[in-house]
């Protein structure tokens, strides 16, 4: 089979045409749309991923990593909004690749979609452990710390010099399996509940900026960039690239704002001020809190799953700790939910194009969602956040939405010649210039990862393509194979 055939992709025409059948009111201006960006961007990578990057390869300089992180997040924002502008469906890069790059590289980018969505919820997920036992010791209920993180990994130092090690990480698998019983049942989101939660986490943040700075210590930023161990990524001017690669998943909800681009009053305006202004509020936001907790907190001291918890502990001030670290629980609790959402629609999307067995797009006749994709991705990932360390789940999510926005940015490029005719609602400026540096910038942050996680990408994608060559292109519905007939009777999906 040639690969002209593998590029089979989905008719454009047919895409938009289906889109239009839904047309959303072009009611969100600039504002509201720089609005919506920061309250999906502030979430995970802040409250989890900050102190890790800082101890283990940026220091202090984790500052300059997230500079770094929010200038490639603009190149491939600017592009993802022409892609979700024009393609405002369900599936995520997913369906833009399709349309673009043919199926099987639709097939490669929607298996390695879970890295960043079931991956990420693992993330959160032992992210919020680490929030959520710290909130019950100043309650004084105390979790045995064995039982509060992963196999193999320090859980804590006695005062005696004894180091403890995790034997699983009960909490994490604990708060992916109640958000899945509630995704099963239906339970949904309401718009004044996420609002709720968005002003939750911004007011956490700016309130340890705010009480945070008067209790840092300038000498714990000194020096700002630590001299390097001798091995690439470990501290120095690598250290940085590095740091920013792993910090990287703080970007990832930049995605949201790109999805509003259908919905945006002028979008030729309103799309690149609502995308690079959350992008810059953001980065400046991650930058105070970088400095605040590193600034309290010597570096080599935050190699925790919860940084800001161990930072306001320093401080002192138990009222403040305890608000700090409820509102920190709030934010991850959407975010894992989001992410556990996300990931079950993208396989009911997947499935219905054949590519994976039905049972991913079978609905609940009563409940109306996808049940046992849910459940299934649910168990998975629980129990892939109760036995794998924070490091390496946060690597792994990384280089998978890289790899994801390498290709967004390639999808550009390729449409803009094979479909030159098609109106699009927001075009990106400076193409190819643009979508090629969004390539450069993550390609770069890419190599910036360990070996170990390129590694773990390569392997994953290996299995990924086997289930295609062995199961997807037998069944896939574009090629008129034996897949999905039962799916066009099925039970619609029920929108939340």
């Amino acid at each position: 089979m040639s690969m002209t055939d593998y590029m089979q992709r989905k008719p454009l025409a047919d895409i938009i045409r289906g889109a239009e059948e839904h047309v959303l009111a072009p009611s969100l201006g600039a504002l509201s749309i720089t609005a919506l960006g920061i309250g999906c961007i502030i979430g995970a990578g802040i409250f989890v991923l900050t102190g890790t990057a800082a101890a283990q390869y940026a220091g202090p300089g984790i500052m300059l990593s997230f500079v770094l992180g929010g200038v490639a997040c603009a190149f491939v924002g600017l592009c993802y909004a022409e892609l979700a502008a024009l393609l405002p469906v369900s599936g995520s890069t997913y369906t833009y690749t399709y349309a673009t790059l043919g199926e099987l590289v639709a097939w490669i980018i929607g298996w390695d979609l879970v890295l960043e969505y079931a991956m990420g919820a693992a993330t959160v997920s032992v992210g919020w452990s680490g929030y959520f036992a710290s909130l019950l010791k100043n309650l004084g209920i105390v979790i045995p710390p064995a039982f509060a993180a992963a196999p193999g990994t320090v859980a804590e130092t006695l005062a005696n010099g004894t180091v403890v090690y995790g034997i699983v990480n009960l909490p994490a698998a604990f708060i992916v399996g109640l958000l899945t019983f509630l995704l099963i049942m239906g339970t949904k989101e309401s718009a004044r509940l996420n609002n709720i939660m968005v002003a939750v986490k911004l007011t956490v943040v700016l309130a340890f900026i705010l009480i945070g700075a008067a209790y840092v210590t300038r000498a714990n930023w000194h020096p700002l960039i630590p001299a390097n161990t001798g091995e690439f990524g470990h501290f120095g001017w690598s250290g940085i690239l590095r740091g920013s690669a792993v910090v990287f998943f703080a970007f990832i909800g930049f995605d949201a704002v790109s999805t509003a681009a259908q919905e945006a009053k002028n979008p030729q305006r309103d799309m690149p001020i609502g995308i690079l202004g959350s992008l810059i509020l953001c980065t400046l936001l991650y930058i105070a809190v970088a400095a605040v907790l590193t600034g309290i907190v010597p570096y080599a001291q935050l190699n925790v799953a919860d940084p800001i918890a161990r930072a306001v502990d320093v401080i002192g001030l138990t009222w403040f700790s305890v608000l700090i670290k409820i509102g920190a629980l709030a934010g991850l609790t959407t975010v894992i939910l989001v992410l556990l959402y996300g990931q079950s629609r993208i396989f009911f999307t997947i499935a219905h194009d054949g590519l994976l067995p039905p049972v991913f797009a079978q609905v609940h006749p009563v409940r109306k969602t996808p049940w046992k994709s849910q459940m299934m991705i649910g168990t998975i990932v629980a129990i892939v956040s109760a036995l794998t360390p924070i490091g390496i789940l946060g690597e792994m999510v990384s280089i998978g939405t890289l790899f994801a926005f390498v290709l967004v940015c390639g999808a550009v490029i390729y449409l803009r010649k094979s479909d030159a005719e098609v109106t699009r609602p927001f075009r990106t400026p400076g193409v190819p210039v643009v979508p090629v540096l969004g390539i450069l910038f993550c390609l770069l942050l890419m190599a910036g990862l360990p070996f170990d996680t390129w590694l773990r990408l390569i392997v994953w994608l290996v299995i990924g393509l086997a289930i295609y060559f062995f199961y997807g292109r037998n069944h896939s519905v574009l090629r008129g194979g034996t897949g999905s007939a039962a799916l066009r009777r099925a039970p619609r999906l029920n929108r939340h």
